[in-house]
């Protein structure tokens, strides 16, 4: 399992910016063209390694939204995006992130105290999303049943871990080095 997200992930171009290596991916990114049999693969591994008692799954903009929308489709249960835009709804809940190549803020709606939620994300690097977010949606009381992170590079998940008391699933590990994207292991390893 996840041969096609390998294939792909050792083929990503790596674009610096700053210190900080980038690598362009499907998953991550959405170029080049996105692959439905690895989507596949992604979205049955998800499904095969999380607690899915859940009432909704949540997103982060723009690249969980393929993941949630597979995952969606998989189990049958609904998702929410937490947007880059402020709508000003009633509830709506700011959250800053800053991240390894800059900061934003994200606007939490339409989630309710005692939901259970899947969290799900492309990838986990500085940690400094899902710290923001996990931290956030607990203010809010909200129950996290699974935290997904699809691809982990550098120390981010034990970042997460370590500041918020969450584990952190992660369906690739991967690190670049000498200017190539190196798998350092699979979930399924």
């Amino acid at each position: 399992m996840l041969e096609e997200v390998k294939k792909s992930l050792e083929n990503s171009p790596i674009v610096k910016k700053g210190e900080y290596n980038y690598f362009v991916n499907p998953i991550s990114d959405g170029v080049p063209a996105m692959d439905p049999k690895m989507l596949r693969e992604l979205s049955l591994c998800v499904y095969k390694h999380s607690d899915l008692d859940i009432d909704k799954i949540v997103a982060v903009e723009a690249m969980g939204i393929h993941l949630a929308t597979a995952l969606s489709l998989t189990t049958d249960i609904p998702f929410v995006v937490i947007r880059k835009r402020q709508y000003g709804l009633d509830g709506e809940t700011e959250v800053y992130q800053k991240t390894g190549y800059g900061s934003s803020n994200l606007y939490v709606n339409d989630l309710h105290p005692g939901e259970k939620i899947l969290l799900i994300d492309d990838v986990v690097s500085t940690g400094g999303t899902l710290v923001a977010l996990i931290k956030t949606l607990q203010d809010l009381d909200l129950e996290l049943k699974s935290i997904v992170a699809v691809i982990e590079k550098g120390d981010g998940k034990k970042i997460v871990e370590e500041e918020t008391g969450v584990d952190v699933l992660s369906i690739v590990k991967l690190d670049v080095i000498d200017g190539k994207v190196v798998i350092e292991k699979t979930i399924e390893d």
